[in-house]
């Protein structure tokens, strides 16, 4: 199988390209523009004995998604599995005012508009047994007013994959979403205070935050046959959080 995952550079989508790899994979790593990061991806990809191509560029950007899927498909010779993982996390505010148009412009593009871009360019080519797979949060559920662009974004992306889910099933297609609590990604330190980041996921009934290899065999769950009745969920792996 093929797989394209976006913002593989680091975190949960590197975790998932290897995760992915390990199982037998060719993965597409598309990222932003972080390439020595994207190219420590391509490497423990390649060392598990797959192909690993690089795909730099914003993915909020509707040609741009087109020309990922397309790359993907031509250079790796077919696409089986879309992760739509890429995200952008501005700084906490102290007032919701202070969250810029601007910024909820980018935050909504980034976060969901690549969703709808990407998924639109993938449809076409994914057999029957493919697999679209989100990643949502537990701010879809318990939002922080602090990052309520990206929040909003995350709880859209729940209806999206319900959506979206309900609509491929007819062609064999299953789209599912991971709501991922605390995770330690290099989002975490660029988006809060250093106070907020020594404390930051304590407040789960396990005690302590993610790492991205924690959630990565739930992706892999997703995108395998094991999970062939399962459409337009999410699946949550947050410490013990509720969703909902």
């Amino acid at each position: 199988m093929t797989a394209l995952v976006t913002g593989a550079d680091s975190g949960i989508g590197r975790a998932v390209a290897l995760a992915f790899a390990r199982e037998g994979a060719d993965v597409a790593i598309s990222y932003l523009d972080e390439h020595d990061d994207a190219r420590e991806s391509q490497r423990l990809v390649e060392e598990a004995g797959r192909r690993a191509l690089l795909l730099p560029g914003d993915v909020s950007d509707d040609a741009h998604c087109g020309d990922i899927v397309r790359r993907t498909v031509d250079e790796l010779g077919r696409l089986d599995i879309l992760v739509n993982n890429a995200a952008y996390q501005g700084k906490s505010v102290e007032r919701f005012e202070d969250i810029d148009p601007e910024r909820v412009r980018k935050t909504l593009l980034t976060n969901l508009g690549s969703m709808f871009f990407l998924s639109r360019h993938a449809a076409p080519h994914l057999p029957a047994g493919g697999a679209i797979i989100n990643t949502a949060s537990i701010n879809a559920y318990q939002p922080k007013a602090s990052i309520l662009d990206y929040a909003s974004t995350k709880g859209a992306i729940v209806t999206f994959t319900k959506g979206l889910g309900q609509e491929l099933a007819a062609r064999g297609i299953r789209v599912n979403a991971v709501a991922p609590g605390p995770v330690w990604t290099p989002l975490i330190a660029q988006s809060f205070d250093a106070e907020h980041v020594k404390e930051f996921g304590g407040n789960n009934p396990l005690g302590r935050p993610a790492q991205p290899a924690e959630l990565a065999p739930t992706y892999v769950f997703l995108a395998s046959d094991d999970s062939r009745f399962i459409t337009g969920e999410v699946v949550g792996v947050t410490g013990g959080l509720p969703l909902g």
